[in-house]
């Protein structure tokens, strides 16, 4: 996007009316709260719904299955970014793919609300990743349209956004994991209500508030080469489609084989990306040196997000089987561990955003952020030991001690992730931003293609080792971010 094209978008946003913040943040901030709602409604009772007996109202999967299901589809939501990012900076622009996202999100709620099979589960699982890998960086990357490159109200409008995401985040598992630990079915309903009322919020605001915000087609397809394109787009699909029903009918294609290759595309595609943007004639000379700024940024989001994301998968399993339920007189839903997260983040989001706002200048920089993220995640697992180590692994343990594994693992999330994004926007080539804040999200594809590979290791048996081995790395790529900060901050070219 030219610098006129940015200055146009910005000059068409109302740039006050939502807490001293452009009118547009509220449609976003809404928008993605809905969403959010959504999906961390239908994720908080998804790994019971397969791994609870058919008796129960679940699917019967055995449970380790179940975990590496639930990793593999969080990969393919965040892989599918790279998609939604193309489709918006090529073809119809981020406003569109926002639209389009969410109604493919809540039909694919819709359908988990309908009691069926196997069958049924995967094709609401597809319409899911598609959707939410057409909205999710979409919304993010409008965003860091409506303020200028120069405005130092953006990182501050990232963690109010931030805010919308996990106030969503924090309602839905109380809510739905309430009403769905007792009938699937019907949480997964509510799941699709919140989506379509996201949907209302989004089209109704849309005009008013972001004015050119999201219409703009970042790098357009030229006009006679659309059609080609589609004809090979079209093709591919047929040939990928006789590929895997051959591999399925063959033996060849197994779920193992297919956890393997979404782990190979996990660490495979942003590679490519890295380097298709890197050798780009539209990159300059500055812009080259902040992707290889990016790229162990990138690297510890990876492992960060190994860590957090984890939570719905081994720790929801933890909270199930090896946690204390009934506490203080209360019974407590294992669901509802998964509001801790988001309760944290909108709990201390305000106070990061004002310590920043403090340090001003003399605030940490952004490698150091992120290094400072790692190390929390690894203290996070470390802490899961504890009651392990004392009780061993056959009693039940006390909920506190799962509540502060989530609490440490939000400090670090707080120093890592919205500063994430906002690194994200302004590190990216003019002519890649939506695909830039597509390759963000893919960290966290990478990260859960990993987690379907090693979640299959969990045991109680094994569970000192587990959490140990992979807290204890976070900590050592944290130190080795550290020391390295400064060399990368030289190659970020001004940007803080």
């Amino acid at each position: 996007m030219s610098a006129t094209d940015r200055q146009k978008i910005v000059d068409s946003v109302p740039q006050t009316g939502f807490f001293g913040h452009p009118k547009g943040l509220f449609t976003l901030f809404f928008t993605e709260f809905w969403e959010r709602f959504s999906y961390y409604g239908m994720r908080a009772i998804l790994v019971y719904y397969m791994y609870y007996e058919v008796s129960k109202g679940g699917l019967g999967f055995p449970e380790d299955m179940a975990l590496s299901i639930m990793s593999i589809y969080g990969s393919l939501v965040y892989m599918s970014g790279i998609i939604g990012g193309w489709l918006a900076d090529r073809i119809f622009g981020t406003s569109k793919a926002v639209f389009y996202g969410g109604v493919l999100i809540m039909f694919g709620h819709i359908l988990l609300a309908i009691p069926g099979n196997a069958t049924l589960f995967f094709a609401s699982m597809i319409m899911i990743v598609l959707g939410t890998g057409l909205l999710k960086p979409n919304v993010s990357s409008i965003v860091g349209e409506i303020y200028s490159e120069q405005d130092n109200r953006r990182d501050a409008a990232f963690s109010i956004f931030y805010m919308g995401i996990n106030l969503g985040g924090f309602l839905s598992p109380l809510i739905v994991g309430a009403v769905g630990m007792n009938n699937f079915h019907l949480g997964f309903s509510i799941a699709a209500v919140g989506m379509f009322i996201g949907l209302v919020v989004y089209v109704l605001t849309r005009t008013k508030n972001l004015g050119l915000a999201g219409t703009i087609v970042q790098n357009p397809i030229p006009a006679e080469q659309k059609k080609k394109l589609f004809t090979w787009i079209g093709i591919g699909l047929v040939v990928l489609a006789v590929l895997v029903t051959a591999g399925i009918l063959t033996g060849i294609l197994t779920f193992e084989t297919f956890i393997k290759i979404v782990g190979v595309l996990g660490l495979l595609i942003p590679t490519m990306y890295f380097i298709v943007m890197y050798r780009s004639p539209k990159t300059t000379a500055v812009e080259r040196s902040r992707i290889l700024a990016y790229i162990p940024l990138f690297i510890a989001s990876i492992m960060f997000w190994a860590i957090q994301e984890q939570t719905s998968t081994v720790l929801a399993s933890f909270a199930d089987k090896r946690t204390q339920l009934d506490f203080a007189g209360i019974h407590i839903s294992p669901a509802w561990f998964q509001s801790l997260n988001p309760l944290f983040i909108i709990a201390l989001a305000p106070v990061f955003a004002w310590i920043w706002l403090k340090l001003g200048n003399r605030q940490p920089t952004i490698p150091q952020k992120f290094s400072l993220g790692l190390l929390f995640a690894g203290l996070s697992f470390l802490v899961i030991l504890v009651p392990a180590y004392f009780g061993g692994t056959n009693s039940l343990v006390n909920p506190l001690w799962l509540v502060l594994s989530y609490f440490i693992v939000v400090i670090g999330e707080l120093c890592l992730s919205p500063v994430g994004l906002s690194a994200t926007t302004k590190l990216a080539p003019a002519a890649f931003t939506a695909q830039m804040m597509s390759m963000w999200f893919l960290s966290n594809a990478a990260a859960q293609a990993i987690n379907a590979q090693i979640v299959k290791f969990y045991t109680p048996d094994t569970e000192m080792l587990y959490f140990g081995v992979i807290g204890g790395v976070a900590i050592v790529l944290a130190v080795i971010l550290f020391l390295f900060s400064s060399k990368i901050q030289n190659f970020m070219k001004g940007i803080r």
